[in-house]
C-alpha cells in the first residue's frame, strides 16, 4: 500500500472513530468537575490510617474544681454556662443578680493533646479552669495526675504537665503557619459527653469568626461535630497537623447543630510559648475603651463611611493618656495597617508584646495624627475593673431627642444611685419618650451625657448650643459621650429628630 493510500485509510478511520463516538461518552468529558483540580493529592478514602495515627496523642481531662453555685435569687438557666459567657452576661447585665457567688465542688471532663514527648497538653482554659486536681487519661485506658503550668482565660488555652517518670508519649504538632480555607477537610478528636476517643470529619465552614465572648480570637468554624467533652480537643489538617483547638460551639440544646469554633493553631502555639516559658502570658495594653464607629458615629464626625474604633475611655496614668490619645480620637491604623473594628484592634494591640512601640494613626478634628505610644503589660480583669478614667473637666431641666435632662448634682446622684466621685457633673437623664431617639439609641434613666458635640457638658445651655454647633457645621448628627452602667460609650442622635 503506498504513502497516500495509507494516508486516506487513516484519515478514514479517524473520522469513523469521532463518528462513533457516544453522545454519552463526550457528555461525560464534559460533564469533569471544574475544580477536580482543587483536591489536594493523597486525600484518601478512608480516614482510618490518619485517625488512627494521631489518637494516641489525644487524651481525656477529668478536673475536680471549686465551681461557683446559683444563690436562692438566681435564674436556673445559666447554671453550667461556661465562664466566657458568664463573664460576658455579667458585663451586659452588671446589676442584675448573678448565679454564680456560693462556691461548690464539682467535675469538669474535657479533651486535649499532648504536644511533646516530656508529656505537655494543651486543652481550654475553661476545662480546668478553678481546678483542685487533674486527671488525664490516655487511648489506651491508663489515668495520670497532671498540674496545671498556666492558663490564658482570655484565649481559653491552658498548659498541663502529666506527671509521671516515664515520659515517652506519642504527641502532635500545632501548625504555627496555618492556611486553612473554607471547603478544607478537618478532623476533630476528642471525649464528647465523656464517652472517650471519638473522630468525626467535616470542612471549616469559616475563617476569622469573631466572637462577641472572646475578642483576643479569630476563630475557625467548623462542621465537624463537637459536643460537650470535645472542649479543649484538637482539629486535624488532612496531613496530621493540628490547625486549631476546639472551644465553644453554638447550640440552643447544648448538643452539635454544625456550628463549632476552634481557636486558631497559630495562635495557641503563641500562648503555649508563654505558658511554657512564664508560666504566664503578657500582652500589649493601651489603656482605653473602645468602641466600634457605626453608621451615625461615622455620620455624626463627618467621616465618610464607617471604619475604625472610637475611643470613649482612657484609663488614668496609661500608655494612651501618656502618648497623648484623647476621648473622640478614631484610631484608624497600627503601625501603618488599617484597623476596622474595636475587636480587631483589640487583638492587634493585644498580639504586641509589653514595653513595644507602636505608632497609631487616629482621626482627631477631621485630620489624621499620628501618636506613638509604649505599650504597657495588660492588667487582669480585676485590677482593669478598678482602674478609673482620666478625670478631664467634662462637664434647668429640658426635653430634646425625647429625653429629659437636667444637671448632675447630689440629689440626682441620690436618686439614680450613681457612685460618688465616679460622675459627679454633666446632665443626667432622668426621663425617655419610649419611641424617642435618645431610647431607640439605647439611653438609660441614669445614663449621664458627659459629651456633646465634644464640648464638655455643665448645663442645659451647653447641650443646646452644641445642637445649634453641630447644624451650622452641617452635620446631620450630634455625637455624645455617654456614662452608663457598663462605662462610657458613643452615642450619635439625628439632629433631626431633636
Amino acid at each position: 500500500m503506498n504513502s497516500s493510500v495509507r494516508w486516506v485509510s487513516a484519515t478514514i478511520m479517524a473520522a469513523a472513530s469521532l463518528a462513533l463516538a457516544s453522545p454519552a461518552a463526550i457528555a461525560q468529558e464534559e460533564a469533569a468537575p471544574r475544580y477536580a483540580g482543587a483536591v489536594p493529592n493523597g486525600v484518601p478514602w478512608s480516614l482510618a490510617d490518619l485517625i488512627e495515627e494521631v489518637s494516641p496523642a489525644v487524651v481525656s481531662i477529668n478536673a475536680r474544681i471549686v465551681a461557683p453555685a446559683p444563690d436562692a435569687n438566681a435564674n436556673p438557666q445559666f447554671d453550667g454556662m461556661p465562664p466566657q459567657f458568664r463573664e460576658w452576661f455579667e458585663r451586659q447585665f452588671p446589676n442584675q443578680p448573678q448565679p454564680f457567688a456560693t462556691p461548690r465542688e464539682g467535675r469538669s471532663l474535657g479533651s486535649g493533646f499532648f504536644i511533646s514527648a516530656e508529656g505537655h497538653v494543651v486543652t481550654n482554659n475553661h476545662v480546668v479552669e478553678n481546678a483542685r486536681e487533674v486527671t488525664v487519661t490516655l487511648a489506651n485506658g491508663e489515668e495520670l495526675p497532671a498540674e496545671i503550668i498556666g492558663t490564658d482565660p482570655l484565649t481559653d488555652i491552658a498548659l498541663l504537665q502529666v506527671d509521671t517518670d516515664d515520659a515517652d508519649f506519642e504527641f502532635v504538632t500545632l501548625d504555627r503557619d496555618p492556611d486553612m480555607r473554607v471547603g478544607d477537610f478537618v478532623i476533630a478528636v476528642g471525649n464528647p459527653f465523656g464517652l472517650g476517643g471519638t473522630a468525626t470529619f467535616g470542612m471549616v465552614s469559616a475563617t476569622g469568626r469573631e466572637l462577641p465572648t472572646n475578642v483576643y480570637n479569630n476563630f475557625l468554624q467548623i462542621d465537624a461535630p463537637i459536643n460537650r467533652g470535645n472542649s479543649g480537643g484538637p482539629t486535624f489538617s488532612l496531613d496530621g497537623e493540628v490547625i486549631g483547638v476546639n472551644s465553644q460551639i453554638f447550640s440552643p440544646s447544648g448538643g452539635n447543630v454544625g456550628i463549632g469554633f476552634a481557636i486558631p493553631s497559630n495562635v495557641a502555639a503563641n500562648i503555649v510559648d508563654q505558658l511554657l516559658e512564664n508560666g504566664r502570658v503578657t500582652r500589649g495594653w493601651l489603656g482605653v475603651q473602645i468602641q466600634n464607629v457605626n453608621e451615625d458615629i461615622a455620620e455624626s464626625l463627618g467621616l465618610d463611611a464607617p471604619r475604625g474604633a472610637i475611643v470613649s475611655s482612657i484609663v488614668a496614668g496609661g500608655p494612651a493618656e501618656r502618648a497623648g490619645f484623647r476621648r473622640g480620637d478614631v484610631i484608624t491604623e497600627v503601625n501603618g495597617d488599617p484597623v476596622s473594628t474595636s475587636a480587631e484592634l483589640t487583638r492587634r494591640v493585644g498580639n504586641f508584646g509589653a514595653g513595644e512601640d507602636v505608632r497609631f494613626t487616629v482621626i482627631r478634628d477631621d485630620d489624621d495624627i499620628v501618636l506613638r505610644a509604649r505599650l504597657g503589660d495588660r492588667p487582669g480583669e480585676d485590677d482593669l475593673n478598678d482602674m478609673r478614667a482620666v478625670d478631664e473637666p467634662e462637664q434647668a431641666e429640658a426635653r430634646f431627642f425625647g429625653m429629659e435632662i437636667r444637671p448632675v448634682d447630689q440629689a440626682m446622684q441620690e436618686r439614680f444611685g450613681l457612685t460618688s466621685g465616679v460622675v459627679s457633673d454633666g446632665l443626667i437623664v432622668v426621663d425617655l419618650d419610649a419611641g424617642g431617639e435618645a431610647a431607640q439609641k439605647g439611653l438609660r434613666p441614669g445614663d449621664v451625657i458627659r459629651e456633646a458635640g465634644g464640648n464638655t457638658m455643665e448645663s442645659v445651655e451647653d447641650f443646646m448650643e452644641a445642637i445649634e454647633t453641630a447644624r451650622s457645621d452641617g452635620r446631620s448628627a450630634i455625637l455624645l459621650l455617654v456614662q452608663g452602667a457598663a462605662g462610657q460609650r458613643y452615642v450619635a442622635l439625628q439632629l433631626e429628630r431633636a
